[in-house]
């Protein structure tokens, strides 16, 4: 618990027979320096006066010292207290960017500017960062003056008032250079509320070799492509399933529809927030994978499978295509440890359908950001977002690209991205196809109840998928669940 503060409070008061000038130095309470203070001119004005005039000057009296001396504690503890040793508390990711050796590193960088300041940073697993920075909401000031938030929490988080508002601290360079596609992560019904730190998206992986083999020389461009080319794959014996999804019931199954939707020229939900996932274009994308497990093309463990389960497989050989974050390149590519098809994986645009072809759709992915916020009832807020601008800085990100791509766009021209492109022996293939991609990369809906909303569509998926349900009657299930939540 911190000393309290001494606060020094000039009193000047008036008497008949004298005048008194008083400076008090207190370290009490307002209730009692408001006493004291009552008791000492009580004294000094009232020691010869009696009976009920005396009660009257009194009562008074009391009232305005109190009054008086409660405003002006409140003055001085309003003024901003003097720089002294200032502890951040952040909580970040796991396997998120950075090693926690280069965090220290920044943080050491951050130290020698700011001295006065320690930072403390905490690990978890992502499975456990959305409720422990709800938990540490419930005290205040709160457990963390900062922490990383995924894209599907801003709107819960912003609707909760658990994280500050920087709309008003982003500066001209901050609103020009950085991709609009991260200022979507962050951004809450016109309002910002982080800065993008960790930019990703899916992106579309093929085996080249298996292609060749195949008779193929470049990848499909739509999804209708992909069938024809897999039943192509298939009838040569090259692999039993061409391609493989996360699918599982999890969120990794919400982002590959949202991929598939949006490709479709379809959206989860409409201008006003209501959910559409149900309308015609919903129920045709669902139909479709669907129909892709039942054909061969997909793989029927996609229902299973999350991220690194379709790593997996594709690293073995085992599939042509996959859709995957940008860490399945190196793993996938040239780690001969990790993988049997090093040397031959290739990546391109994430394919769309025909009709969102013709509605001018030229590609579609997830976006599958975070960023860093300043959490709203911080108690010390702007050391928190110097922290904050520090570490999503164009120097720092430039400095450690190797493990965390900028979302500085201006990083990605002349000299900036020849030093990108040679950061690493997968550089040259992902730094060009994250510019090309991440432009159309698509944000989940900025609703407060997207978290359950999404269990409820994860459950909708799979209904489906595993044949329980049509593809309309699960989504429409899935639909009456948000309008119900969006109703509360």
């Amino acid at each position: 618990m911190p000393p309290r503060s001494i606060l020094p409070c000039r009193i000047r008061a008036e008497a008949p027979e004298s005048r008194r000038n008083v400076r008090l130095v207190l370290v009490l309470s307002p209730r009692d320096r408001a006493r004291l203070m009552e008791n000492y001119f009580t004294r000094i004005f009232l020691k010869e006066k009696k009976g009920e005039k005396m009660k009257r000057i009194h009562g008074v009296l009391s009232v305005l010292l109190v009054a008086i001396f409660l405003i002006g504690a409140a003055g001085c503890a309003s003024q901003p207290q003097a720089d002294g040793p200032k502890t951040l508390r952040v909580l970040a990711m796991q396997q998120a960017g950075p090693t926690p050796d280069e965090m220290n590193a920044i943080v050491a960088k951050f130290n020698a500017a700011n001295p006065n300041v320690t930072v403390e940073i905490e690990y978890v697993s992502y499975d456990a960062l959305h409720d422990k920075i709800a938990t540490a909401m419930s005290t205040t000031p709160p457990a963390y003056d900062i922490v990383l938030v995924d894209d599907i929490w801003y709107a819960e988080f912003a609707a909760n008032e658990y994280l500050l508002d920087v709309t008003d601290r982003l500066d001209a360079n901050m609103k020009t250079n950085i991709f609009d596609s991260a200022w979507a992560i962050t951004t809450v019904n016109g309002k910002t509320y982080g800065m993008p730190w960790l930019l990703d998206a899916k992106y579309f992986y093929y085996n080249e070799a298996i292609l060749k083999e195949a008779g193929f020389d470049a990848p499909p461009t739509t999804w209708e492509e992909l069938v024809a080319m897999g039943q192509v794959i298939k009838e040569k014996g090259l692999v039993e399933y061409p391609i493989a999804w996360s699918w599982a019931q999890a969120e990794a199954a919400i982002c590959d529809f949202v991929t598939l939707l949006e490709g479709n020229g379809g959206k989860l939900v409409d201008e006003a927030g209501k959910p559409i996932f149900n309308n015609e274009l919903g129920v045709k994308t669902l139909q479709w994978m669907v129909d892709s497990v039942e054909s061969g093309v997909s793989n029927p463990a996609s229902i299973t499978y999350v991220e690194e389960d379709v790593r997996n497989v594709f690293s073995q050989g085992k599939a042509a295509f996959a859709s995957n974050w940008l860490y399945m390149y190196e793993l996938a590519a040239l780690n001969a440890e990790e993988s049997q098809v090093t040397g031959q994986v290739k990546m391109a645009l994430m394919p769309v359908f025909e009709a969102g072809k013709a509605a001018g759709v030229q590609s579609a992915t997830i976006n599958g950001s975070m960023g860093f916020s300043v959490v709203g009832k911080s108690a010390n807020p702007d050391a928190a977002w110097e922290f904050v601008k520090f570490l999503t800085s164009e120097e720092i990100q430039k400095e450690y690209a190797a493990h965390l791509l900028p979302v500085w766009a201006n990083n990605y021209e002349g000299d900036a991205l020849t030093a990108l492109e040679a950061l690493n022996p997968a550089t040259p293939a992902t730094v060009p196809m994250f510019k090309e991609q991440i432009p159309f990369s698509k944000v989940r809906p900025k609703v407060p109840y997207y978290s359950e909303g999404s269990k409820a569509l994860q459950l909708a998926l799979q209904e489906a998928l595993t044949g329980q349900k049509t593809a309309q009657q699960a989504l429409d299930d899935a639909a009456a669940v948000w309008v119900e939540l969006g109703a509360k």
